[in-house]
């Protein structure tokens, strides 16, 4: 697929037609060869928003990335279009602070995300990801985000917040038109649905869970949140609602969107899959070249608080700074032929972030469920095969699919 534009520096990224099928590959790479500090000037459903610089290639992005005290994730939010969530909002998530508070805000949860925390989980989540595949038993097909990725992580990520099994699907929908406010079919209702649908009820829902922890304390994280104490203060009741909506977010879309699209990359190199299938140990070397490939996010943005220059481009204190991961996870410069899926590749990414204050808290959490849902799908249904054309949400943030259907076939032993 040629370029939509013969001169790059004119094309407008955040026009809806570059990204119907998901993030416009051939348009990065462009960028990154042409303009790697591209301008984009307007956003075709938002008149009103400011435009933006897209840092296109992998150092450059860690360059931003570990320099908050001159690109703010406070200042502007974190996302490229500020009226798709209300700033307010972002900035009572602590993806949406700058240090101190930031720091200090995020610790409160980082001891329950070590390595070794984390990999303590692993009996719970493989026993939810065994119950959700026994749902399928004896059919011959489903679809692999509504029917697999999205009870399990959202059970488990449930599991976490203390969110009662009954409530999954709710907390999944309301993510889910939320955050894809732009695709029609996860949000009718569109953008201003969710400001004026979507999130209210997140903050009545929340507002309840909030009283029943105040009223009798939990073990679990949403617990943590009503009884944090940050400077010796108390969070307020919408920093706590949202960050148990940037936890449970997090939580429901980062592994469904790398596990789906990964899955549907060994279904397009049955060599790789086989690979897998003869030597489960290699799943840990296929979940990063999925993370690589397919980072769940496909931008986060930054805002300059002073006259600044990246990669020779002046920028000015104000301007909106847009990250692209699906960008920077194929750049030529870091990898050797980025656009061929690879499980034995063994390279690093950034589909965590590129370092930094803001890097995922949840990496563990995200490799564990990765490495889990991939064992059991080939244990299962290593013949899995696609039965239908898959749809990728219309999103410039998030990079998922929304419909992957897929033929089973179970394993010769009926396991």
């Amino acid at each position: 697929m040629a370029a939509v534009e013969p001169d790059i520096k004119k094309l407008e990224l955040a026009e809806r037609q570059h990204w119907l099928k998901g993030p416009p590959y051939e348009v990065f790479k462009q960028m990154r060869a042409e303009c790697p500090i591209h301008w984009t000037e307007s956003f075709e459903e938002f008149p009103e928003e400011a435009g933006f610089w897209s840092v296109t290639t992998a150092d450059d992005i860690h360059a931003v990335s570990r320099d908050w005290q001159t690109y703010s994730s406070e200042v502007g939010g974190v996302i490229a279009a500020r009226a798709n969530f209300p700033l307010e909002l972002a900035q009572a998530m602590f993806i949406g602070m700058d240090p101190p508070k930031h720091d200090r805000l995020k610790a409160l949860f980082q001891s329950g995300f070590t390595p070794k925390r984390i990999a303590a989980h692993e009996p719970a989540v493989r026993e939810i990801v065994t119950r959700v595949f026994d749902r399928l038993e004896g059919r011959e097909m489903c679809d692999l985000v509504s029917d697999v990725a999205q009870p399990a992580v959202s059970r488990v990520i449930g599991s976490f917040m203390g969110i009662p099994e009954e409530d999954d699907e709710i907390w999944a929908r309301l993510m889910n038109s939320t955050l894809g406010a732009g695709d029609p079919d996860l949000n009718p209702y569109g953008f201003d649905g969710a400001v004026e649908r979507d999130i209210p009820e997140v903050f009545r829902r929340c507002q309840k869970l909030i009283a029943e922890r105040l009223e009798n304390p939990t073990d679990d994280l949403t617990s943590v949140l009503v009884h944090a104490e940050v400077d010796g203060e108390k969070l307020e009741e919408h920093e706590i609602v949202m960050g148990f909506f940037l936890l449970v977010a997090a939580g429901n879309d980062s592994t469904k969107a790398t596990y789906c699209s990964g899955m549907r990359a060994l279904m397009k190199h049955p060599e790789q899959k086989q690979m897998l299938i003869d030597d489960p140990s290699l799943i840990p070397d296929a979940v990063e070249e999925s993370l690589r490939m397919f980072p769940a996010f496909a931008h986060f943005r930054r805002t300059a608080t002073c006259d600044t220059e990246l990669h020779g481009q002046k920028i000015r204190q104000g301007d909106k700074v847009v990250m692209w991961y699906v960008s920077s996870n194929r750049d030529e410069a870091r990898y050797e032929d980025p656009d061929r899926f690879d499980i034995t590749r063994k390279a690093e990414h950034q589909a965590f972030g590129a370092g930094g204050r803001h890097f995922c808290l949840g990496t563990a959490l995200a490799r564990l469920e990765l490495k889990v849902l991939m064992e059991e799908t080939l244990k299962r249904y290593p013949q899995i095969e696609p039965a239908g054309e898959p749809a990728a949400v219309e999103s410039l943030f998030l990079n998922q699919l929304k419909r992957l259907p897929v033929r089973l076939t179970p394993a010769a032993s009926g396991v």
